[in-house]
């Protein structure tokens, strides 16, 4: 199986590009819904939690490990590889190759949970590969909390977004990463804040073209992994609002397993 997990739930936009890109495969998610955001943690905690997310998803029967969180793949993906002899993919890198692919001017923009942002990572990660290139962070430290409550289309929340991505509207960036994967789920209004003209780079769509990829240089293990379309949804809480806003991701009715560690 291909395990993935979050901070919450919006790791299941992971989830459903993977169900879009790679149809048929085994998943097993695992949302930690207890202790989100990862956003507002210290390093040392964020990898506390991701290395026991990973194990969980090891235990059950997981081949590939995915960090779908941003927070966790910019501060625990060094630690999981050093103690892990699997597969590990993080959302970051997928989407700085995408994001540099796509813009033109090399002014990039990305928002993300303060920890992210803090953690400089995609700007370093860019400036490896485009050295000339300008990048601007916002942390958007209310927008996880937003979509892990249902109000992707209150009124409240486009105001707070318009206000997040005002001063990487005024860099006139061409490209802006969604670095944070609860993020898609307000992709139609950043678009709309940050401008029309400027491509907007969903790091969950991009990591499953990596695995993609992966899996098609890799036959051995992707002919072992288990293709009957079975999905898992593990949470470490659950919520009436939790299961609406997970089933309008991956579009379809699902049940939520609570797990206590």
């Amino acid at each position: 199986m291909i395990g993935i997990f979050d901070s919450g739930i919006g790791g299941l936009t992971t989830v459903r590009a993977l169900m879009d890109t790679m149809p048929g495969y085994d998943i097993i998610y695992y949302g930690d819904t207890a202790r989100t955001p990862y956003g507002t943690k210290s390093r040392q905690t964020v990898i506390g939690y991701a290395l026991e997310n990973t194990e969980f998803l090891l235990q059950k029967g997981a081949k590939i490990i995915v960090i779908a969180c941003n927070t966790a793949s910019s501060h625990a993906v060094d630690e999981i590889k050093k103690r892990y002899d699997v597969p590990i993919f993080e959302v970051i890198t997928p989407a700085v190759h995408a994001a540099i692919k796509a813009s033109k001017t090399g002014k990039i923009g990305v928002i993300g949970t303060r920890a992210t942002i803090s953690s400089r990572i995609y700007e370093q990660k860019i400036m490896e590969l485009k050295p000339d290139a300008k990048v601007y962070s916002e942390p958007c430290p209310l927008l996880v909390s937003l979509v892990e409550e249902g109000w992707t289309k209150r009124p409240e929340t486009t105001m707070i977004v318009k206000k997040y991505l005002q001063p990487l509207k005024t860099k006139q960036i061409d490209t802006l990463i969604l670095g944070c994967t609860h993020y898609p789920l307000l992709k139609d209004t950043i678009s709309k804040k940050i401008g029309g003209q400027t491509a907007i780079i969903d790091s969950g769509s991009a990591v499953s073209g990596a695995i993609s990829s992966f899996l098609s240089e890799n036959r051995e293990l992707a002919e072992s992994l288990p293709q009957n379309g079975k999905i898992d949804f593990y949470v470490s809480d659950v919520t009436e609002q939790f299961e609406k806003t997970a089933g309008a991701i991956v579009k379809k009715q699902i049940k939520l397993i609570c797990v206590k560690k």
